[in-house]
């Protein structure tokens, strides 16, 4: 059985703006297993770039418990904050200037998360040579960004991001930027570093190729886990099954899904029923009359 890597329980984040609070999360579960690669995708505003940054040691919750690996992130230090940043977790962000220093090269870029971190001028040459390779660009390693494609850039910024061994990659909006051969390029540099060094990676996107490709994707609504999409492939990679789950929160709240509820015309209300083995669950069409009756009096 897979062991679970990330766990989030009862997780609430809450920003205040002048004299208004604006509450990001509301009480996330999410339970991730080590080396699983899964998708997290949702309208904006729904929460997954909040998330992304309290699972990257950016941003810290308002209450609940956040666990990653062996590390509490509600019980680090600065100190432990910026190591766990530098040593367990790499980002890739969509925005290419937030990667990657313009005036230097490749090699110089995937280098200096190495140099902060100690190594030796030959052990960061030799490693960030390694994975230029790994990510198909052996050729490259003297180009500066501005001599890079943006799908070039991004690979580059993926080898950034594990130079220093992590445990967890995050990649916010990877293929945002780029045309469709690149982001099927970017995606596979990902996949082959999640099945051949085990890195666990969480891709937030609003790509529906890319999240068609993981085998579980999570969506989130109003702060809210609300959708789980789980896949089973053969053994050639493709899709012989795909479920779609509503989530039911430790509280037994659920949110069913945005499209069965425009399609029914639900609101306000909806009637439950117990059956034998399932909750049947359809409009209030009595209220909706009622409701009705008023407006037009």
């Amino acid at each position: 059985m897979e062991s679970t890597f990330i766990e989030c329980e009862n997780l609430v984040k809450i920003y205040k703006v002048a004299d208004l609070e604006v509450v990001a999360l509301q009480g996330i579960d999410l339970s991730i297993a080590a080396g699983e690669m899964m998708a997290l995708v949702g309208p904006s505003g729904s929460g997954k770039s909040t998330l992304m940054n309290i699972l990257g040691g950016l941003d810290t919750p308002t209450a609940g418990r956040v666990r990653v690996g062996e590390r509490d992130l509600l019980d680090m230090s600065r100190r432990d904050q910026v190591t766990y940043r530098r040593r367990e977790v790499g980002f890739v962000w969509q925005q290419t200037a937030r990667n990657l220093l313009p005036y230097l090269t490749a090699q110089e870029n995937v280098e200096l998360p190495m140099a902060l971190d100690g190594l030796s001028a030959r052990e960061r040459a030799a490693r960030a040579r390694h994975l230029l390779e790994q990510v198909g660009l052996g050729e490259r390693l003297k180009h500066r960004p501005d001599r890079l494609s943006g799908g070039e850039q991004q690979r580059v910024a993926i080898a950034v991001a594990m130079a220093n061994h992590p445990r967890l990659l995050l990649a916010d909006e990877p293929t945002g930027e780029v045309d469709s051969h690149s982001a099927e390029q970017i995606f596979n540099v990902m996949r082959a570093f999640n099945r051949d060094q085990g890195v666990t990676i969480i891709v937030v996107t609003h790509d529906l190729g890319v999240a068609s490709r993981v085998d579980r994707v999570v969506g989130m609504r109003d702060g809210r886990t609300s959708i789980e999409i789980l896949r089973r492939r053969d053994e050639s990679g493709a899709a012989i099954t795909e479920d779609e789950y509503a989530i039911l929160d430790r509280t037994g709240r659920l949110q069913l899904p945005e499209p069965y509820i425009e399609k029914l015309a639900m609101r306000d209300r909806a009637r439950v029923r117990l059956q034998d083995d399932h909750i049947a669950v359809w409009p209030d069409r009595a209220a909706e009359t009622v409701k009705h009756d008023e407006e037009s009096a």
